[in-house]
């Protein structure tokens, strides 16, 4: 009778921890409510071949053949008309946009348990997508991430040398370290992540150590520009300055914004200073390696 109550407290407990995960990957799904047409900015509608037969929903924003482009990554539950600030910005400056929604968002393909890994290999798919396609003639590649895109941002520059530059706004440095800032806002005892993290790790197979970009950063040949709003609450300053320390001297930078948290650095009045000088710098350069 023991075992039988002890094989009973296990199954509700294994519940209770998937309940727990499920609500941890809850958010609101939105599709885009506007297009650049909005804004007289000539787009084509694309589907990006993704791992695992998915599709990812993007708009092709093309300026000239010989120019560089820039890869657009949003964050958390929104979708890639968060970047319309980035788009209206940029795509005047003479550069071909891809901006796409990652898996489980918009209108992408569904994914059980979406991270900044399933964020990386969403942002190497549009990579591979530009490389192979017939509307660029040369592979000057450079990605712009916001939050968790950022992260991805960086994986994906670790992974892939075409990628010449790379600019994230509040990235993560590691997605452990943002949960358990979750859980500590909600007053969750510290043993209640412990037992959470460890059971992902042996049910799903999540290392989150591996997908860490601040484990990644170091094997980045990409210039980097780090972005992060003094007054972040969502993911605090001292990630991006982790990432900086962690990433190449030689190739990376941050800027703190003054005044400024999660998702309104883009307002400081220097900032499309500073971003069009970075990409002017490091895109229109040769590429280093074209892997």
């Amino acid at each position: 009778m023991i075992f039988f109550w002890v094989i009973v407290a296990v199954v509700l407990f294994i519940f209770a921890l998937d309940q727990l995960i499920e609500r941890l990957y809850r958010y609101e799904a939105k599709t885009n409510r506007v297009t650049p047409e909005k804004y007289q900015i000539p787009f084509d509608e694309v589907q990006i071949p993704g791992v695992k037969g998915a599709q990812l929903y993007g708009w092709w924003m093309p300026a000239a053949p010989e120019a560089p482009t820039l890869i657009l990554v949003h964050g958390w539950g929104r979708n890639l008309a968060r970047m319309m600030p980035y788009i209206r910005q940029l795509h005047p400056l003479g550069y071909n946009l891809l901006a796409f929604d990652a898996r489980n968002h918009g209108r992408s393909s569904p994914t059980k348990r979406p991270t900044v890994h399933t964020f990386s290999e969403d942002a190497l798919a549009a990579v591979d997508f530009i490389a192979k396609s017939d509307w660029v003639s040369a592979p000057k590649i450079g990605v712009v991430g916001l939050s968790i895109g950022g992260g991805a941002a960086i994986n994906a520059a670790s992974r892939n040398g075409r990628i010449q530059s790379v600019i994230t706004i509040g990235a993560l440095s590691h997605p452990v370290e943002v949960m358990n800032l979750e859980f500590q806002k909600r007053n969750v005892p510290n043993f209640i992540p412990w037992l959470l993290f460890g059971y992902m790790r042996l049910r799903y197979g999540l290392d989150f150590d591996k997908i860490a970009p601040v484990n990644n950063i170091p094997n980045v040949k990409a210039d980097i520009l780090l972005i992060h709003g003094e007054e972040d609450e969502t993911i605090p300053l001292r990630q991006g300055e982790a990432l900086a320390q962690a990433g190449n001297p030689a190739r990376t930078r941050l800027w703190v914004v003054p005044g400024k948290g999660h998702s309104d650095c883009d307002t400081h009045p220097q900032f499309w200073e500073k971003v069009g000088a970075f990409l002017q710098e490091t895109t229109w350069a040769q590429p280093t390696t074209n892997e």
